[in-house]
């Protein structure tokens, strides 16, 4: 093989995986995070408004303009009382887990939430990797909340600070 088309199937593959990360699709989470964030950009939750989950009763995207950094991470939401509302009261604002999915935690394992399959319990942010693992856990929550305490703070000494 000649080195100028290895050099060119390099940079294709380069550039094919950043025009699969631009299309939105959910960045897999490394388990050095203890809260997930896009690891090229250090955004959160994909850019989704954290307080919206709770004020619009839905996912959705936070701009550019309204940021915050909070636990190693940017946050966007969609305007400044959505800002204001979360540096007040992040714990109650930010996805629980720091955006794993509690039915994987439940196992053992860390996997990304995906901002798309939420939903909200006792007045926190749950974030799932696949619809079904919402659907499971919204109709037991306390099974898998149970499961979580007794694995996550193992998982959470596992986490890069």
């Amino acid at each position: 093989m000649r080195p100028g088309i290895a050099l060119i199937g390099l940079l294709v593959c380069l550039l094919s995986g950043i025009w699969i990360i631009g299309l939105g699709l959910p960045a897999e989470a490394a388990t050095t995070e203890r809260v997930v964030v896009n690891r090229f950009t250090g955004i959160a939750i994909e850019g989704f408004d954290p307080v919206a989950y709770f004020v619009d009763g839905r996912a959705v995207k936070g701009n550019a303009e309204f940021e915050a950094n909070l636990w190693g991470a940017v946050w966007r939401f969609r305007n400044e009382g959505n800002r204001a509302s979360f540096l007040a009261h992040p714990e109650i604002y930010g996805p629980q887990f720091g955006g794993y999915d509690p039915a994987d935690i439940a196992r053992g394992v860390t996997i990304a939430g995906n901002p798309r399959f939420f939903t909200i319990a006792a007045q926190r942010l749950y974030l799932f990797s696949r619809e079904a693992n919402r659907d499971a856990f919204a109709a037991n929550p306390e099974r898998f909340l149970y499961e979580v305490g007794k694995r996550w703070p193992a998982i959470q000494e596992q986490l890069s600070q």
